[in-house]
Formats: structure tokens, sequence, C-alpha cells
């Protein structure tokens, strides 16, 4: 399988450069698989399309002010990194720009409040830094540090929690689960209202969500792992939806990527890493439908939603959205898979 399969023209106007001035009212499509049929809705209406035999999973992961410009001890070179992943106190993965410059042992300098050293190269740009700095982590990074939005976003954005969900609450995403930046707290209550049960997981999104491919062949292509959570009270409860044939319905990619990471003859709680893969041909465990936003031409994500609803069919939707005048990518419109 090609990388190219993946692949599609998006006219440039068509990238969200900002989020949509409600939440809820973005444009949502909904991908009948069954039928095979395509349908037009706006997000508020998802409620129509949800019934008390689903159960929607939500990742409940916080984006940290992640982008950080420094300069170089000695030659003041501007340096920017990306935090990634904490790999353990204080030691993070980074992706940095120009890489070329951070050498063994390089220190940059964050103003007078963060000081990060570089103790290992890594592939492709990444680093692992040791970070010293005085008082509390977060409050140094709500400092200095910006929303990492992606670098098809050009426009500043002017209220930072519009690139977080409403119920993020676990901080360590370099990204936001952009899928749940549709919801409101009160539709998110008429969907609990409707006897429609929510359950939280954590996946800290890093490198495995958003690098792109650049095998030919996208079986050769490597995802990075990210770190996931399922508490003891999620594990339980998907595991009652399970025995009581509900259906999964997951709110992102990166949430189904935790529900088929974990599932093995049922839901277990703990931390873990996952660096799964899904691309056509995957055989689903336990997801059953997706709310989803529309990806980058060749991404992993592409390859992922190709797997659950066909990619001739996805490549179909995708050209509809584009006729109708859909905002694609983080701030864009939404899919509904089901």
């Amino acid at each position: 399988m090609k990388v190219n399969d993946f692949d599609f023209v998006l006219p440039k106007e068509k990238i969200a450069q900002h989020p949509s001035e409600k939440r809820d009212h973005s444009k949502l499509m909904v991908v009948d698989t069954k039928n095979h049929q395509l349908s037009h809705l706006h997000f508020y209406e998802i409620i129509d399309e949800l019934d008390q035999h689903d159960v929607l999973v939500i990742n409940d992961t916080k984006v940290i002010p992640a982008r950080l410009i420094g300069v170089k001890e000695k030659t003041d070179a501007l340096i920017e990194i990306l935090l990634l992943k904490e790999i353990k106190k204080d030691m993070w993965e980074a992706m940095t720009k120009p890489a070329k410059r951070v050498k063994l042992g390089t220190k940059i300098h964050f103003e007078s409040l963060l000081i990060a050293e570089c103790i290992e190269i890594k592939e492709e740009g990444i680093r692992v830094f040791k970070l010293s700095y005085e008082g509390l982590f977060i409050e140094t990074l709500e400092k200095l540090g910006t929303m990492p939005l992606p670098p098809y976003i050009t426009e500043k954005l002017v209220d930072k929690d519009r690139y977080q969900t409403v119920y993020a609450k676990d901080l360590g995403s370099a990204a936001a689960p952009t899928a749940g930046l549709h919801f409101t707290k009160e539709l998110l209550d008429k969907i609990k209202e409707k006897g429609i049960e929510i359950i939280p997981v954590t996946l800290h999104v890093g490198l495995g969500t958003f690098k792109p491919v650049s095998e030919q062949d996208i079986t050769k292509h490597h995802m990075h792992e990210e770190t996931y959570t399922l508490t003891e009270e999620s594990s339980s409860r998907l595991n009652q939806a399970i025995s009581n044939k509900k259906n999964i319905v997951c709110v992102g990619t990166t949430s189904l990527r935790t529900i088929e990471s974990n599932y093995d003859e049922g839901f277990h709680a703990g931390t873990y890493q996952t660096s799964i893969f899904i691309y056509p041909g995957y055989q689903f465990k336990a997801v059953n439908k997706l709310i989803t936003n529309f990806h980058l031409p060749k991404s992993t994500l592409i390859m992922l939603v190709s797997a659950l609803a066909g990619n001739q069919f996805i490549k179909d939707a995708y050209q509809e959205a584009i006729e109708k005048d859909y905002r694609f990518f983080s701030f864009g419109d939404a899919m509904f898979i089901k």
C-alpha cells in the first residue's frame, strides 16, 4: 500500500485558520458506511446521531504551551524547541530547529527562567533535553511558551483556550485532540441527559500522531510511542459497555488509538505506551464509530479513517467536503463515521 493512495489536492483557502465562532456550530459530515451515504449537518446535531446504545470516549489530555524559543549559549543563535514527551522528571524529548546547531552538551537559555541542556541526539531533529528552572515547571512554561499550533495555521490565535477541549484536564500534550474542540459543556450535558455515557481516557499527543509519512510503502512507516492512561473507573465502565454490547464511539483518532491499543479480551487500567499504526486492512477490536476532523493528505490520520470507512469512500467524502466548502484540519469541520 503506497502513501500516494492517501493523497488529495486541497485548495489552500480550505485550511481553517481560526476556530468557528461557536464550537458546536461547525459543519458535520455524517459518513454512513453501511448505506454508503453522506449527509450534512451542524455539529450540535451530533446528539441526534447518538443513542443509548452508544458510549462516547473522550481524550481529556490538556495541551501545554510547548513551543519555546531560546538562545544557544556562547553564540546567541536562536533555537526553537517543541516539547513532545516527558521521559522522566525534567527530561523531555523535543523537536528542535535548527537541529544541526544542537549537539551533545549544547545549552539553550530561555530568558533567565529556563536552561535546556542536550543530553541525547535522536533521529529527524529530535533531541532529549535536561531542563533546569526554579519553582513550578508549568508556571515557567506559561511565562515562556506558546501554544504549539500546527505550521499550516499562520494566523495568531486570539483565545488560547480555543486550542483546548472544554474537558481538558491532564497536562501533557504537544497538540490538541482536535475532534473534541467541537464540543461545548452544554452539548455534553444534553448527551448525558439522553442517557449516553461519556468515558474519559488520556493520551498525550506527541510525534506519533502528527509525524509525516516519508516511506512510499506505508507499512515501513515507524510510529513514535505516545503515553496513554486508563483509570480503574474508565476501564471498568468500558468493560461494562462491551458486555452490554454497546457501541464504542471515539471522539478523535487519539481516543481510538487508545481504545484499540488497550483492548485485549477486555480493558486494563494503567499507564502504557502505544505506537499503534492503523491503516486499511486493520481489524478493529472494540471501536465501532468515530468523530473526527478532516486530515492532511498522506498522513497517518487519513490512513486511520480510511481503515474504518474504506479508502475510496473517504476519498469521495473528502472531495464532497471540498465541493461543499468544509473547513479542513485542526480548526476545521467534523466528520462522524458510523
